[in-house]
């Protein structure tokens, strides 16, 4: 069973039985959901005017297809549907706003592989919707509950190919992007653009940013990945050669819909996907002080920088909308997720590849550093990321339950999963809300000492599934 029902969309894998994968029935009764929710959630209901829902997709093969069943649908309640077609998450958020319009939906399993898609469903203010609407769309989905628009009053489709150069104007008018230091630095970079729409923003990014010696490889956008597409250190090694056979100044890496975010150095060595948002909410503070947010499972090299800069860190849940909703509580000004993910909010409350490479280049491009010396000057912490595929009927709650009775002498926080402290050490264990695994984050000084602590925990998961 590969279809999950999420309070935040609907992602699965393309073909098969009805509510068991993503197929053409389930993304017509979850769009239509999220439209009926919409327009029930609204004050525009009496109004004149029709809904209008942003769409874009990333460059997945199944992308024009659920396009065309989301579209039609939305189409079919009497909503108006503008088409980005080609796009990005942050690119998608913005124009919800900048379009002034009622919702957007993207199209993209993010950092899934090909055979995956996903419905992510965004609220009038261009952010994930939070968990109680989402359990509305859930309970109008399950209920068929839909009341579809008489022939007179069906919707209409518009393309719009031009928020890509408004979301990147909206980044070149802010104060922290350097374009002048990026230019003067003369910066040669290799792109990995997984064969997705990165190949479109990312050159165009660093084109506007005056950066002409750029390099990218996988730039077809066919949805036919060249690597596993979740940008993580062992499916780089084409672009760590790249940049080294290039003489590059460094690597960019982003996953298909370009809301995630890592570097390689010079030297072909990673930057680190933890240390995207480490660097980015340095040069941040340095330019504007004050808190900072990162998930539970990120590194808390975060707080090392926050705490140089005297301002406060503050953890939140796994999840974009969590990390979110503490950024807004504690008012930070810079904050995202350690897998690369980059939240500005003055440029709006998204993770957002596009402004982080923006940010990273004019802190690059102003500290007069190689990327590896830069990355140098940050703690060394090693986290081991692994995780754990559960088949079904596995009672998860149980299995944290014996694990939380066995280290019950050590500090542990249940707000998300379990996370369990040892010494200047931890370990996160937690569902995935993407995919049917457990996840095993652990972070220590050293690396051996990380892949130890993880390795223990999944043999204590395994003992415990027994």
């Amino acid at each position: 069973m590969s279809l999950i029902k999420s309070i935040s969309g609907i992602r699965g894998t393309i073909g098969g039985r009805t509510g068991d994968n993503l197929t053409p029935p389930d993304v017509v009764k979850f769009t239509a959901a999220y439209g009926t929710w919409l327009m029930q959630a609204s004050e525009k209901k009496k109004s004149k005017h029709n809904f209008k829902v942003v769409v874009g997709r990333d460059g997945r093969i199944s992308g024009e297809m659920v396009k065309s069943l989301v579209s039609s649908t939305l189409c079919s309640l009497g909503i108006d549907v503008i088409d980005l077609d080609f796009s990005t998450t942050p690119t998608v958020e913005m124009a919800v706003t900048i379009l002034k319009a009622d919702g957007g939906i993207i199209l993209t399993a993010s950092h899934n592989p090909k055979e995956w898609n996903a419905l992510k469903l965004l609220n009038n203010k261009g952010e994930f919707i939070s968990g109680e609407d989402g359990r509305m769309i859930l309970e109008i989905a399950e209920k068929e509950a839909f009341n579809f628009a008489d022939v007179d009053k069906l919707g209409n489709i518009e393309a719009n190919n031009d928020m890509l150069a408004a979301h990147i104007d909206e980044i070149l008018l802010n104060k922290m992007v350097d374009k002048k230091a990026i230019t003067e630095a003369n910066f040669r970079i290799v792109v990995d653009a997984v064969n997705s729409t990165g190949a479109l923003a990312v050159p165009a990014i660093l084109k506007a940013l005056g950066v002409e010696d750029i390099i990218v490889i996988n730039e077809d956008v066919t949805g036919h990945f060249a690597h596993n597409p979740e940008p993580l250190p062992e499916h780089l090694t084409e672009l760590s050669r790249a940049v080294v056979s290039k003489k590059a100044h460094l690597g960019i890496a982003v996953d298909p819909d370009v809301d995630r975010l890592c570097f390689v150095c010079e030297d072909g060595s990673m930057f680190g996907e933890e240390y995207t948002l480490v660097a980015v909410a340095d040069y941040v503070l340095s330019k504007k002080p004050g808190n900072t947010v990162s998930n539970m499972s990120s590194t808390k090299a975060l707080k090392d920088i926050t705490l140089k800069h005297k301002g406060e860190y503050f953890s939140s849940a796994v999840g974009e909308v969590n990390v979110v909703n503490r950024m807004k509580e504690v008012n930070a000004v810079i904050g995202g997720e350690g897998n690369g993910g980059i939240i500005l909010p003055e440029l709006h409350y998204g993770r957002d590849a596009l402004i982080g490479i923006a940010l990273f280049l004019s802190h690059l491009a102003k500290s007069k550093k190689t990327t590896k010396q830069l990355r140098n000057t940050y703690p060394d912490y090693f986290i081991s990321k692994n995780k754990i595929t559960l088949e079904q009927n596995i009672d998860v709650k149980s299995v944290f339950d014996k694990i939380k009775k066995k280290y019950k002498s050590q500090p542990v926080n249940t707000e998300d999963g379990l996370k369990i402290e040892f010494d200047n050490d931890w370990v996160h264990l937690r569902t995935s809300n993407t995919e049917p695994i457990i996840r095993i984050y652990a972070e220590s000084n050293f690396e051996t000492t990380a892949d130890n602590i993880a390795m223990r925990l999944i043999r204590d998961i395994q003992e415990s599934i027994i």
